[in-house]
């Protein structure tokens, strides 16, 4: 079969289309040629800002002796992990079982029918550091597969049988609900709610020199910083205190190191230093997406700490770097610079990185050397800029200036390649971030933005004839995708939900409800112990498991814990728990308990591994707020909401009672005596209806929370 890369929507993909090697795509087509030639599957999985994946095409996947070989003993496959997560997370359990480490690139021998017998990452062309060459690896599984078929199928079922195990292990403590959770040092009044243990672990986790959690590699928490902002914001007095101090110091330190692009926004993958002082140089979306919405937030809960100024940063990188053609985002941007020679795994973070000198030649000798010194930009080589810090008011006065000479300068380098692929879960967390921070931060181009955004979304990956969202899109066209997985449908409906409360806009509400309607049909049966209504429900994190994760050991069965994004299970459990308040319905809460399960165990043992679903555990100790809005002019209205201010996205939902399709928060809430009517509401009960946002501000400054 010849190459069938072309046309596909991942960049990392379409990178490879040249190859001498005939990739397949990942579908039940290149199996079947498996079966016909009863060879092996090679599976190569990466994805397009991976360093070491460039570094091993350029040595060996555009060698043509080895794409030859490769042709002749096996059917390459060749999988993008951020569009194909599913199969990413089943082959890199199986590498872990074999190799007792991972990476990418992740390079795994399969049989025809999907298991895993051998795996590894990174193969050099030539043996080093004791590590066999690409082509020895090759060739012993080849001679192994015509000699010792027998042993290679037995560690294919052993190591199928691991990884189903893993699963089962993995549900059995998580389904310890009987685990008790020993008394902390919170007053009686948290007890052991499993949000306040979690609390206490984090304090205990933090790294109280730097910040952060854990040591080096050290990633941005954006998965659990959620459940800080919860607690900051509506725990008892001593846990929201605990909260808020340790979300400040995570995000001043983050955003005063080099894991902080001072000079174009946004933020990097990780550090691969404890101190956050050298930066792995790829920028991500899903990482940028969630810390805007951190940051923004954090800026309304503290003003005049310096969050808004991260947060606006972080958007604005957005807009100018991965912002595409039709309002979509892209997927990430390279860690990699070209050479003048193509070499593009010869520049790693060189776009990013300054020396001393030419600091000076910038800005100056003088100017240039306190620069240097600010942030931290030694003599030797180039370095990235790291402050160490937080900036004070005449250090940021001075960058300031600063920073539009070297945007500039920095501006005529050879930019890292952009990877162009549209996920639909990501842009569904972008769209929140852009959506909710136009409103904290006064900025109603972010909600432009996030509104171009949700339309791209819904015109190119909703097929509402089946009903169905695909997960990625490119140039425009979702032909060559897969259907959404479960974390795509729930990231979009609760991008849709914040545009909805960012503007009033009831289509975003009405295209929410239908997402997660699908969800409920699509990715969820009833309990085997349960009826078709009880609320107990199982979930998977695909509609249709392939045949050949099933053969590796998959069950299907959902992922409860938080990785670089949230769980797709916590997203939803947070979108219903949106659509509850909304509608008053408790119907929509039935499905919760089974998307969080048991968060007791994750509390006390791995708070990091479920932020999102102890967020949302919070989230439903709060009553739920809203001001609707009932007759008057649109002017009345839109004075209405600026009076409910940044709180609109934070804590109160506004909701129009005219527009069509309003939520059932609007019921029976008319425009008394034909005049402007505006409900103050708590926990589902209504304050004496006003008739000007001047009495709607004295019953908000009353209210406590809801202001």
């Amino acid at each position: 079969m010849p190459n069938r890369l072309t046309g596909q929507s991942s960049a990392y993909l379409r990178q490879h289309a040249d190859n001498p090697v005939d990739w397949q795509p990942f579908d039940d087509a290149a199996f079947a040629e498996a079966a016909r030639r009863d060879v092996p599957v090679f599976l190569s999985v990466g994805y397009a800002a991976c360093h070491w994946c460039h570094v091993m095409a350029h040595e060996s996947f555009e060698d043509p002796a080895i794409g030859a070989y490769l042709n002749e003993h096996y059917v390459p496959v060749k999988v993008d992990r951020e569009e194909r997560p599913d199969v990413d997370a089943t082959y890199m359990a199986a590498t872990q079982l074999i190799t007792r480490q991972g990476g990418w690139p992740m390079s795994a021998f399969l049989t025809p029918d999907g298991r895993a017998f051998h795996a590894g990452t990174y193969f050099p062309p030539r043996p080093a550091h004791g590590m066999p060459s690409f082509r020895q690896v090759l060739e012993a599984v080849a001679a192994a597969w015509s000699t010792r078929r027998e042993e290679l199928e037995q560690a294919a079922d052993a190591v199928a049988r691991a990884i189903a195990g893993q699963a089962e292990d993995l549900r059995t403590a998580l389904a310890g609900a009987a685990v008790t959770v020993p008394a902390t040092v919170l007053g009686q009044e948290d007890g052991t709610d499993p949000a306040a243990v979690a609390l206490e672990v984090l304090l205990r986790e933090e790294d109280p020199v730097h910040g952060g959690f854990g040591g080096a590699p050290k990633f941005p928490p954006s998965t659990v910083l959620p459940l800080l902002e919860r607690l900051a914001a509506a725990g008892t007095a001593g846990t929201a205190d605990r909260a808020r101090g340790l979300l400040g110091r995570t995000l001043a330190a983050m955003r005063g190191s080099a894991l902080f692009d001072h000079v174009g926004g946004g933020f990097y993958r990780y550090s691969v230093t404890r101190e956050w002082s050298l930066p792995h140089y790829e920028k991500m979306l899903y990482d940028n997406a969630q810390l805007l919405r951190a940051y923004a937030r954090a800026a309304a809960l503290e003003p005049g700490a310096g969050h808004g100024r991260a947060a606006a940063d972080t958007a604005g990188f957005l807009l100018a770097e991965l912002r595409l053609p039709g309002g979509a985002f892209a997927s990430s941007l390279d860690a990699d610079t070209a050479a003048a020679d193509g070499d593009v795994h010869s520049g790693e973070g060189a776009f990013y990185v300054w020396q001393r000198t030419e600091l000076r030649e910038v800005l100056g000798a003088d100017r240039g050397t306190a620069v240097a010194d600010l942030m931290g930009v030694a003599a030797g080589p180039p370095q990235p800029l790291h402050p160490g810090r937080v900036l004070d008011e005449a250090e940021q006065a001075l960058w300031d200036a600063a920073r539009p000479e070297l945007t500039a300068a920095r501006s005529r380098r050879p930019a890292p390649a952009r990877d162009d692929k549209v996920v639909a879960g990501w842009n569904g967390m972008t769209v929140t971030g852009l959506a909710e921070a136009g409103v904290l931060l006064g900025d109603p181009s972010l909600v432009l933005a996030a509104e171009e955004a949700a339309a791209h979304l819904w015109a190119v990956h909703w097929d509402g004839s089946r009903r169905r969202l695909a997960r990625t899109s490119h140039a425009g066209s979702a032909e060559h995708s897969i259907e959404g997985l479960l974390e795509d449908y729930a990231m979009v409906a609760e991008g849709f939900l914040a545009l909805y409360r960012a503007t009033g806009s009831t289509p975003w509400y009405e295209r929410a409800r239908e997402l997660v309607d699908v969800v409920g049909e699509r990715f969820s049966h009833p309990a085997p112990d349960g009826g078709p209504d009880a609320p107990e429900r199982v979930w998977s994190d695909l509609a249709d498991v392939p045949a050949p994760l099933l053969a590796a050991g998959t069950s299907g069965r959902a992922d409860p814990l938080d990785d670089v994004t949230p769980a797709g299970t916590a997203v939803l459990a947070a979108v219903l728990v949106e659509l509850w308040a909304l509608e008053e319905d408790e119907r929509r809460l039935r499905p919760v308990a089974s998307l969080l399960g048991s968060l007791e165990l994750l509390a006390r043992r791995s708070p990091r591994s479920a932020g999102r679903a102890l967020a949302v555990r919070a989230e439903l100790a709060s009553a739920p707020a809203h001001v609707v809005l009932a007759g008057g002019t649109a002017e009345d209205k839109l004075a209405a909401r600026r009076a409910v201010g940044p709180a609109a996205v934070l804590a109160t939902r506004v909701v129009d009672a005219d527009a069509p399709g309003a939520p059932g928060s609007a019921r029976g809430k008319t425009a008394l005596g034909g005049r402007f009517t505006v409900y103050v509401c708590r926990d589902f009960a209504c304050r004496a209806p006003v008739h000007s946002v001047a009495e709607l501000q004295e019953q908000l400054a009353g209210t406590g929370p809801l202001s």
